[in-house]
Formats: C-alpha cells, structure tokens, sequence
C-alpha cells in the first residue's frame, strides 16, 4: 500500500452504531406503513432519497409524510423518528479519529440529511460534549452535496474540493457498493460491520 495520506469515514454504521429497525418502528407509529421499503440503512428511496440529495428540505418532508400518514406530523415527531437509527456514537472511536488527525487529514463522506446532521453538529453528538467538527478536518455530507454515495460523482467532489489523492487515501464504509464505487477510483478501502471496533484494522492499514 501507498503511503496514507488521508483517511475518509463514513458516518452510520461506521462511527454511529445504527439500529434501522427502531426507526423503522418509529415511522410505523407515525402512521408511515411502507416506511420499510423504502428506509436502507445505505441509500433511502423515494422522498427519503431525496432529502439525502438536498432536493426537498424538512419542512417539504415534513408535509410529504404528513400525507403519508395522513395527519399532520410534527418536525418533532419526524426528529425523533430518523434518531431511531442512533443507538451509540462510541467516544473511542472518536478518540481514534483525533489521534489519526495528528498524522493525516481526516475527512467524512456520508449519505445523510438535516434531522440527523443538525444533531452531530450539537453538543449531544459525542460524551465529550463536542460536536462533529471537531473531529474532521472537513465534512462531506449528501444533502449538502446534492449526490448520494455510491454515486462516483460523489466521490469525485470531494478528491476534487479536498485536493485529495485518491491512492493516498483510505476509505471506511460499510457498504459494500459504496466500497466498490472508491475501489474504481484507485482508493484504498476497508469495509467493517455496524457496531465493530476497527481500530485495530486500520492501524494495520496504515
């Protein structure tokens, strides 16, 4: 391998432990009765897709699910709901991160949207009480993109934004299109399940 230079996190899964059925029950209660088939824990569909891709805003998603569902929802409610997903953000992979921050230049790219991203960028994100930012030298997410991993063009925002070579940077998502999508563009990958500590992978990475 390459001298690392650069080392790309994704977000759910990956540093937020993910738990898409307790969202998927918390839609349900909203009244939202197909919410399975279209909630992925890598790439939504339908009006969940686009508000990853920044195409509609929470208060357009808002009043979409409320017809959905069939009576108003509440941007409370709709919060709530998409939090589901987070079941922890583990402080040592954050630690991690910050130790990896002092050799190279970390970054995120994550399919993401307002209700969650508002939360990371809070106090509440980390048991350290810091937001994020603090933990990336720069922030690559969906809706403020306008494109949704495994969509290569993603991925050629960011190497092009960050002046990022590809063959000096390692990619950590666990999704195995999204894996596939950096491979073709000589980026090296590595691909943990939710919830794993790869700590020790990546040290052997690098």
């Amino acid at each position: 391998m390459s001298t690392i230079k650069n080392i790309v996190f994704d977000l759910g899964g990956v540093i937020i432990d993910l738990d898409i059925t307790r969202s998927i029950q918390r839609f349900e209660e909203l009244g939202i009765r197909n919410i399975h088939e279209i909630l992925d824990p890598y790439e939504q569909k339908g009006v969940f897709l686009e508000l990853e891709r920044g195409e509609i805003n929470p208060p357009a998603f808002c009043r979409v699910l409320s017809q959905y569902a069939g009576k108003e929802l509440s941007v409370k409610e709709i919060e709530y709901a998409w939090m589901g997903f987070v079941v922890d953000v583990p402080q040592y992979k954050l630690d991690y991160i910050l130790e990896l921050k002092k050799k190279h230049k970390v970054y995120l790219l994550s399919n993401t949207n307002p209700f969650i991203f508002d939360w990371a960028q809070t106090a509440a994100f980390s048991s350290a009480g810091l937001p994020i930012t603090h933990y990336f030298d720069a922030l690559y997410v969906s809706y403020k993109i306008g494109m949704t991993k495994p969509d290569l063009r993603i991925f050629e925002y960011m190497l092009n934004h960050g002046h990022i070579t590809a063959s000096e940077t390692l990619f950590v998502d666990d999704g195995e299109q999204n894996i596939t999508t950096a491979q073709s563009l000589d980026i090296h990958t590595y691909q943990p399940q939710n919830k794993e500590d790869w700590r020790e992978a990546i040290r052997q990475l690098l």
